[in-house]
């Protein structure tokens, strides 16, 4: 007899992953559609600083802006809750995957509200869903032109996507709505990036959570604080603090920090840059030891300063030889933009990219594809992941050499597990493929090679900078370009896996 509920005969021979459907379609889709309502909710909180700043500034219109913007979704994210009452089911690994994608597309929609609605602005959907995915992915890249005629409000509103979208979207939802009880911590696995998934600086995901969230917020602080002593004023330095360490890379000004042309200026930028590209685990372990030594043994951001000095030292040199600027401006120009397109902050600097030499512009895009460290706030492929690959071709160097010897991956004296190795390498390969893709891409929409390359390296990489035809900004490319890259910077923000994951055919079958 075929069971009440399930319509399957109970006679063992149904196929046991057959009792899944209903329940995914039925509990598990109502359950990311309540989790992503709780998340506009929360979004629309976010609106009151913009609404303050906006009082603070005199900008009536955008104080309607914010004020109808966060009344249009709270009205959704309560009917969405109120449509999935008593629906919802606990989540599975693979539901998480979903749940973390619509996260990041539902958020990106929210924060296109404001730029769509206000009148002052007049930005069309596509640019604003094209500006609010950069922002909420720290890409940096703007269509917007006339930064220093904008309103202030508006200026801030782009900084606190930034902020917002550093740590991720979903780390912030568990600090702050442990109470939702869905399979948090597969929501966390999905969206943390980095190939040490498993790894937490406390027991509870929650705690953990607001651990990252406390010590990101104190350093953007201490950012800002900076920035102003170093001769900012207060409203850019905090927008700029922002910016930095979510590596997100919004400007105030069309002449982003180079509006400054100070030494100082600059050297924070790029230090504060360097700083939230390392782990953040490395800073709890600091706090907790009292010690730097976390930070003197860690492989990964050793290697990770490694690569970025030879890259910011060629870059130094290169900028004096070629006569660009005089030593002193050669060295603190350099290392601020080195830092800022190899971490992926993107924040310009004096004549960048137009007015430097193109070897030096090549390799900073080249560069960006790097990426800060496993549990930073930076885009692309990460630091750990290269210094695996890198220790796996020292491995097969080695193989060819010694065919009968028994060699392993090795890092802090322990070997890393060979599927490790083969998901960084997998990675690898998708990300590449990735790149070239949408490269070809955007050539079949009328960029020329050289611009489409470092248009999707700014974007897959979350990088913000182009050259070419987008190095003055993304604002001249046509509309389907960007409907394009906005799908290339959540692709690169999601690590390309996830995305993957839920286009798959497998992944709909049960």
């Amino acid at each position: 007899m075929p069971d009440a509920n399930t319509g399957l005969a109970a006679t063992g021979s149904a196929h046991p992953h057959a009792r899944t459907r209903p329940g995914f379609m039925t509990g598990r889709i109502p359950t990311g559609i309540r989790m992503c309502s709780v998340l506009v909710l929360l979004f629309s909180v976010s609106l009151i600083p913009p609404v303050l700043v906006a009082m603070q500034f005199g900008e009536a219109t955008q104080v309607h802006t914010y004020i109808n913007a966060m009344l249009l979704l709270v009205g959704t994210g309560v009917g969405g809750l109120l449509a999935t009452r008593q629906k919802s089911t606990p989540l599975r690994q693979r539901d998480g995957f979903l749940v973390v994608v619509l996260f990041w597309v539902v958020f990106a929609a929210c924060g296109a509200v404001p730029f769509v609605i206000d009148t002052g602005v007049h930005m069309r959907f596509v640019d604003a869903m094209f500006e609010s995915v950069s922002g909420i992915t720290t890409t940096g890249a703007s269509v917007l032109s006339g930064l220093d005629a904008q309103p202030r409000s508006i200026i801030y509103y782009r900084a606190q996507l930034n902020f917002l979208g550093g740590l991720g979207i979903v780390v912030l939802a568990m600090a702050l709505l442990p109470y939702l009880g869905v399979g948090g911590a597969k929501l966390y696995q999905s969206e943390t990036p980095g190939p040490m998934k498993e790894d937490r600086m406390t027991p509870r995901l929650a705690d953990t959570a607001k651990s990252l969230w406390l010590i990101y917020s104190a350093i953007t602080l201490i950012c800002a604080l900076a920035y102003h002593l170093a001769g900012v004023p207060w409203f850019d330095a905090v927008c700029y603090s922002m910016a930095t360490m979510s590596l997100g890379g919004f400007s105030t000004h069309d002449a982003s920090l180079g509006l400054y042309d100070s030494a100082a200026v600059e050297i924070v930028g790029g230090v504060f840059s360097l700083l939230a590209a390392a782990n953040f685990a490395l800073y709890f372990r600091m706090i907790q030891t009292r010690s730097i030594r976390p930070w003197l043994v860690d492989l990964e951001f050793k290697f990770f300063l490694k690569v970025f000095g030879v890259v910011a030292a060629i870059t130094v040199v290169t900028l004096w030889l070629s006569g660009t600027f005089a030593p002193w401006e050669a060295a603190y120009h350099g290392f601020f933009q080195a830092a800022s397109v190899f971490t992926g902050n993107g924040i310009n600097t004096v004549g960048y990219p137009g007015g430097w030499p193109a070897a030096v512009c090549m390799l900073l895009i080249v560069s960006s594809f790097f990426g800060g460290c496993v549990g930073s706030t930076s885009g692309a492929i990460k630091s750990m992941r290269v210094l695996l690959l890198v220790r796996e071709v020292k491995r097969e160097i080695m193989q060819l050499i010694h065919p009968n010897a028994q060699l392993s991956v090795r890092l802090h004296r322990r070997s890393v597990p060979d599927t490790a190795v083969q998901a960084v390498v997998t990675f690898v390969s998708l990300y590449m493929i990735s790149a070239g893709v949408f490269t070809l891409l955007l050539c079949f929409t009328g960029l020329d090679p050289v611009s489409a390359f470092a248009t999707t390296a700014g974007c897959l990489n979350n990088m913000g900078i182009g050259y070419g035809e987008t190095g003055g900004g993304f604002g001249g490319i046509n509309d389907a370009a960007k409907w394009l890259m906005s799908l290339a910077m959540i692709w690169g923000r999601l690590e390309v896996l996830p995305v993957l994951v839920i286009l798959s055919r497998s992944y709909w079958r049960y």
